[in-house]
């Protein structure tokens, strides 16, 4: 499955979505910093399956309607930064979706996320990804393949992120090239992955927009047989 995961900054990049997931043959397209009343039911041959509720700017989840069904959607608020207290950009930072894969017979879980800003400690985002992570794991009746998308807003350090996404059972994966540009000093990755139970067979970065941050292109597969990771493995 390819799947796109793009910060809109503040909606202005919206105008590119048809033509970015006609291109690339998108099934899946996560979305962070939309505007949740201005974004289409549809883009090319992908349906909207849900979008944050409480934000000044959301989140959004597609789907290829032809591919997958929407069994759950889950959007949680996590702890919050000072300038989620003052300014109040998103109380929602994680939007799950559990899909059954039509071809395949199986189910899957995606979610579009969006850590809190450089403004806040690593040790806050840490916590934000732990438990989008813990609520991925209790979507759905059994223990789906999970992959989780978005703006981590972690540009250095994150070999210690790594290791904290292991010992929950989940793996960490970055793009080809770096995915923000706006500012000289805090260029870098802020985009990329975190999955249980998916091959990545890789991560592109795509070209800028009118974002400050580049798209990126997630290309996975669903493994087989999936044997989800446990906490417990992962330490051992």
């Amino acid at each position: 499955m390819k799947l796109i995961s793009y910060n809109l900054r503040k909606h202005r990049a919206a105008g590119e979505l048809t033509e970015l997931v006609d291109a690339h043959g998108a099934d899946l397209l996560c979305l962070q910093e939309c505007d949740t009343d201005d974004i289409p039911s549809q883009i090319g041959d992908l349906r909207l399956a849900d979008v944050t509720h409480r934000n000044r700017l959301g989140l959004a989840v597609y789907y290829r309607v032809h591919m997958y069904q929407p069994l759950e959607v889950r959007s949680i608020g996590l702890k919050k930064s000072l300038h989620d207290r003052v300014l109040k950009p998103a109380e929602e930072r994680m939007l799950g979706v559990r899909l059954h894969d039509i071809d395949q017979g199986r189910d899957l879980v995606v979610a579009s996320f969006h850590a809190a800003p450089l403004t806040a400690l690593n040790s806050l985002r840490r916590h934000q990804i732990r438990t989008a992570l813990e609520e991925l794991g209790e979507m759905g009746e059994r223990n789906e393949p999970a992959l989780m998308v978005g703006d981590y807003n972690y540009p250095v350090f994150k070999e210690n992120l790594g290791q904290a996404i292991r010992d929950q059972g989940y793996e960490l994966t970055l793009s080809d090239t770096r995915t923000y540009t706006r500012y000289r000093y805090f260029r870098g990755y802020y985009d990329f992955a975190t999955s249980n139970g998916f091959d990545i067979d890789h991560i592109r970065t795509l070209p800028q927009g009118l974002s400050d941050h580049l798209p990126i292109l997630v290309t996975a597969r669903m493994a087989t047989p999936h044997v989800r990771r446990r906490p417990a493995d992962a330490v051992a």
